[in-house]
This record gives structure tokens, sequence and C-alpha cells, in this order.
């Protein structure tokens, strides 16, 4: 039973008894006090009458002080219960019963994905996954996410391990369990479900690196560390010394990568359009985007112009994309300042250890002075000027907090103008905000993890950038023999086909008399709605 149709059960039992006490006292009263003799249907109609302060009909007036005290208390009474009434039990009450009630059942089914508990890392998934036409079902055991979950047209199934919801989730019958809580939680609800009977795969999203090994042993099929692969991306962005293997989430095949490259008021190449930069044929790399004032713009033209502030997004090669990144960096010496990583939790740490492990003189800003090497608030701007915030050669906002990486941003840009900012985010909306805040590179949980689970449960090689942009990798033997004027590729679906690796070669020059060959893998980019388009009409890989 709910707690609001407990409160008003209670009500409903305890008013017959109030109003019953307090005529018999009114009848005892009339009688001892006033001298006058009254029935008990009488003295009830008085103390109705009473409590929902309609007024009164034969008793009008009293003598005895003692009898009229009783009746001005019994009054206050009757106030106390109307405001008593309404807020407490009646409103809850009609609340719960015509609010949308959380599914704590679904019909039987099977070949579907389960994700136990939601959060910012399986935000994206849940995009790719409906987008892919899987049947997907939340479980949540917290009442206001679930119903914001529930709003937003989601599957959502509520309840605990307790009240064993792995199997009003028909987990043995899933296609996958996605295991997204606390590692300890995560344990405990892979357990249950191997118990129940699951045999599928179970996929676990690990906070700590040294409960892979248990909870694998608890039954999980593969376990993955997000945060410590996002803390590897920032570092990788951060210093040019760490390889590819630490910045797997920003390559595709073996050697496509993208890069966000800012292009400052000084740099030639702003305000030129793209055909008249001519990057592609200086540079060996494509424009996929342009991030300008937080949003950014797909789908580039020739005409396009290069924005003094704004961001480009870059295709090719590591050495073009690292080389074209190199060309547009502020003229002049470069700080010799050390790399600052704000924040030190798990993100923060492992970007200070990976940039220490080849070298990279590092400063942790942390509050806390067990961890840090300057204590101190990533907010104040009188700290970050005592530790050099003006001489540092970039900095990594690795804040737990989104609005605080935000402000921090705007912070730093204003301390120093050209100083690379490298920001971690939480929850993927928040991307846009921080790159018009002044981040250079903004990465958050919620791609990082995606693209991992995508990888897995859907088999699809993409990268994923914020602001609806995707590059995917496939291959299409199907265009063999065909010239890229032939194909329309762009005209039909809204993509763009950037690159095609041929054996150990990356060619991101396509002209017009282009020939694909059988064997060539492509990478294409374009919105998810282009992208949906693209596999519509040319089917996945091969």
């Amino acid at each position: 039973m709910r707690n609001s149709q407990r409160r008003l059960l209670v009500l409903v039992v305890s008013l017959p008894i109030v109003l019953g006490l307090g005529a018999l006292a009114y009848m005892l009263g009339m009688q001892a006090l006033e001298g006058e003799s009254r029935t008990y249907l009488q003295s009830l109609e008085w103390a109705a009458e009473t409590l929902t302060t309609t007024g009164y009909g034969a008793d009008t007036a009293w003598q005895h002080p003692l009898m009229v005290a009783f009746v001005i208390g019994w009054q206050f009474v009757g106030l106390f219960l109307v405001f008593l009434v309404f807020p407490v039990y009646l409103i809850p009450f009609l609340e719960e019963r015509f609010e949308k009630r959380l599914q704590t059942h679904i019909k039987p089914t099977s070949g579907h994905v389960v994700i136990y508990r939601y959060g910012a890392a399986v935000e994206s998934l849940l995009e790719e996954t409906l987008r892919f036409g899987l049947e997907t079902v939340v479980i949540e055991s917290d009442e206001t996410v679930a119903r914001r979950l529930t709003d937003q047209g989601l599957t959502v199934l509520y309840g605990s391990l307790q009240d064993d919801v792995l199997d009003r989730a028909h987990v043995a019958s899933a296609r996958t369990l996605i295991a997204n809580s606390s590692d300890d939680d995560n344990a405990a609800a892979i357990v249950s479900a191997r118990q129940s009977g699951c045999s599928g795969e179970i996929l676990a999203l690990v906070e700590d690196p040294l409960h892979r090994q248990p909870i694998l042993l608890a039954g999980a099929t593969k376990t993955f560390t997000p945060h410590h692969a996002l803390g590897a991306a920032l570092a990788s962005q951060a210093s040019g010394q760490l390889g590819q293997a630490f910045s797997a989430t920003r390559h595709l095949g073996r050697g496509l990568s993208i890069r966000e490259v800012r292009i400052d008021s000084d740099s030639p190449l702003a305000g030129r359009t793209l055909a008249d930069a001519g990057i592609g044929r200086e540079s060996g790399v494509t424009v996929l985007g342009q991030w300008v004032g937080g949003t950014l713009q797909t789908d580039p033209m020739a005409d396009t112009p290069i924005v003094a502030g704004g961001i480009l997004v870059v295709a090719g090669s590591t050495q073009a994309a690292q080389e074209f990144a190199e060309s547009c960096a502020p003229s002049g010496a470069l700080p010799s300042g050390p790399i600052l990583v704000a924040g030190y939790g798990e993100v923060g740490a492992k970007v200070a250890e990976l940039l220490r492990a080849v070298g990279e003189p590092v400063t942790v800003l942390d509050r806390s002075e067990v961890s840090a090497d300057a204590v101190g608030d990533a907010l104040d701007s009188e700290f970050l000027t005592r530790v050099g915030i003006a001489d540092a050669r970039s900095v990594v906002l690795a804040l737990d907090s989104d609005p605080a990486t935000l402000f921090a941003s705007v912070i730093i840009r204003d301390l120093a103008p050209h100083l690379p900012i490298i920001a971690r985010v939480n929850h993927s909306e928040n991307v846009e905000r921080i790159h018009a805040a002044g981040a250079d590179f903004a990465l958050s949980i919620s791609r990082i993890a995606g693209q991992m689970l995508a990888r897995e449960l859907l088999g699809e090689e993409a990268i994923a950038l914020e602001g609806q942009l995707k590059v995917m990798k496939t291959t299409l033997p199907s265009l063999a023999g065909l010239r890229s004027n032939e194909i329309d590729i762009r005209e039909r679906t809204g993509c763009s086909v950037v690159a095609v690796e041929r054996g150990a070669d990356l060619i991101v020059d396509l002209g017009a008399e282009f020939q694909f060959e059988a064997d060539d893998t492509i990478f294409v980019a374009g919105s998810d709605d282009a992208s949906q388009a693209f596999f519509d009409l040319y089917g996945r890989s091969a």
C-alpha cells in the first residue's frame, strides 16, 4: 500500500472516532456545566458543524467558562483538521492517483537489452539502441530518475534487486545486460542475473580497474573502465608524446585521427573560406565541422568561412592532424610552464599518471592537500594566477561538476586567452555550453562509454562527436569500381566520405574521379539522421 493510501485510510478511520468523542464530550459538558440536556445525535450534529466550520443551528450561546473554552478549542480543532486534510492527505492521494504510474512489470519478451541503473555513462548508448530499433529496458530504483526517464518515453522498470526486479525484466531471455551501478552493486546484479538463468552477454562498467577481475569472476562477459579511457583521451590531447593507444576514442582504423583545433584571431586562416584556405591541399586533413559560439556547424561547404576563435574539427592521418594543429598554434615562443590538471578524482589521477609517465611536467590543482601539488580552488582567479596559469602549456579540467567546468573555462580563458583548455564533461548535452565558455576540447564520459558499448553491442565502429556529428568506419564492396561523382553519397544521404583506408595508405584527397575498390575501408561523416540514411541505402559493413 502506498504512503498516501495509508495516510488516507488513517484519516477515514480517525475522523469518526474524533467526531464521536467530541459529541460525547459536548453532551456531558452541556449537562454538567450548562444544565441543559442534549441527546447524542444533537451533540453529534454540533460536533460535525464545528469540525466542518459550517456554523451552528440550535446551539449558539454558552454561559459556563469551561464550556465556552471547550467550544473555542473544538473550533480550532476543526480549523486545524481542514488545513491538515487537504495538503497532508487528499492532495498526495490525488497526485499519486492521477500521475503516471511507474512500471513494475513488463510483458514477457526476449532478445532485448537490459540496462541496470541509469547514468551519464549510458546516455549515448541509449540513443544508439533506440536508433537501431533494439528493445531496451532500463532498471532504476531511484523514483525521481525513473519518472524522468519514463516521461522521455523510455521503457523503465522501477524496482531493486531485493524485489527480484531482474526476473521482472526477463533477464534470462535478454540479449545483453549492461551493469552501470557501483562496482559492488554491479557484482550483486551480475550474480543474480546468472542465477536467474541469464546466458547472454553481461557488460559491466567498472569504477576501479582493480575490480575488473572480480567482476568477471562474478559472471560478467566483459568489463570497461570509461573513466580511465576518458582520462587517457584527455591526456593524449594535452601531450603529443602519448601514442595512439592512449587516445583510441579519437581514432578509427589504423590511421584516421579526429582533431579539434582552435583558430586564433591572428591565424592566417581566420576569415578565409575553406576553399580559399585550401586546407586539404596544404595539410592533408579534411574539415568535418566547426565549433562557433558553442555550436558545432556540420556539413561545411567550400564557401564556409573560418571563424576567428572557432574550433575546426578535422580528420586525417595522425601525423597530418598533429602537424595541422601545430601550424595553427599561436605565433611566438611556447609557454615553458607545466601542464595543469585541475581535479584529482579518477579521471584527473589518470591524466596526471599518463602525462608523468612520458616525462611531462604536471601540476595538480585540488582542494585536498593529500593529492594536490597546489592546494586551492580552480574557480579562484587569484589562486590560478599564483600557480602560473599564464605560463602553463595547457590545462586539463577534470572536475566532477559540469557547471564548475564551465565556470572554470570562462575564468581561465579570461586569464590566459591562448591557453589550450581541455575539459572533462559528464553529460553530453553540456559539451556545447563548455565549448562556448572557452574550452578547446571537451569530451564526455557519455560518449566514451557509449562508443565502447556500441562497438561491443552493435558492432559499430564510430567516433561520435557531441553536436550531432559521427564518423563511421565501414566496408562496402558494392561500391567497387564506382567513382565519387557516380554515387552522390552526400546528395542522397547527407553524409560525406572523408577518407579511405587502402592497405597501409590513408587517402583523404578524394576527387570526383576517385575510384573505390572492393577492399577499401571507408570513413563516412554525418549526423545521426544522415548516418541512418546512409546505412538504409548502402547497408552495413560486409
